[in-house]
């Protein structure tokens, strides 16, 4: 089998440690037991061969002996289909998976991403454009919420689904937007309490901190 290689930055502010994308890379390679190392790209001198992986400039990507991928949800797509565990083994449960995947990262994350910006640049809750963010998280959650409440996980099983949904709720939760619903609270303490993620989170933490 060939290497697989996950790249991410070499340091980053201490503000978003921990939430930087190649976490969910490196929580569903341990939850598969895959072997693969970590190289560093710069945070502050982003060049050619960067982007030439990267077309954004950004972290993470992924090598796998020819292929190199970039995208947490694309990279965990195709780990879905490489690791044992990562997706069901039932074909409407997999597309279930799959679905769900998706939904995390263009449902979810596109109302919480852009919310917890306005909420950590102190915007004033009363302007008329975070009102407009915080209905769309809220109208997001509402609708999430008696999903979660029904079910253990996204798919029947763990999968890269659950990866994907826990980590945006994760950024949801870190400004306090969780404290409402019960059902994404408790799923989210259910995820983030499999060994592997406190592993991941742990090695990504250690990964930055080194560089400083």
């Amino acid at each position: 089998m060939a290497k697989l290689v996950l790249t991410t930055f070499d340091w980053v502010p201490d503000m978003p440690r921990g939430y930087v994308r190649d976490l969910r890379i490196r929580w569903a390679l341990e939850e598969a037991g895959l072997p693969y190392s970590v190289e560093s790209t710069s945070f502050k001198s982003r060049g050619a061969e960067h982007f030439a992986h990267q077309p954004f400039g950004q972290v993470p990507w992924l090598t796998h002996g020819e292929i190199s991928l970039f995208e947490s949800g694309a990279i965990l797509h195709y780990l879905g289909h490489l690791g044992e565990g990562l997706l069901p083994r039932d074909d409407d449960m997999r597309l279930t998976a799959i679905e769900w995947l998706f939904a995390a990262l263009n449902s979810v994350e596109m109302a919480s991403l852009p919310w917890s910006l306005f909420v950590f640049s102190g915007d004033d809750s009363a302007s008329p454009m975070r009102k407009q963010f915080d209905a769309f998280v809220h109208s997001r959650l509402q609708h999430l919420e008696p999903i979660l409440a029904k079910r253990e996980w996204m798919a029947g099983t763990f999968s890269v689904a659950d990866i994907a949904m826990a980590d945006v709720l994760r950024l949801l939760d870190r400004f306090g937007a969780l404290a409402d619903y019960a059902a994404a609270r408790t799923y989210l303490d259910r995820a983030t309490a499999r060994p592997a993620f406190r592993k991941a989170l742990a090695d990504q933490m250690a990964h930055f901190a080194a560089a400083d």
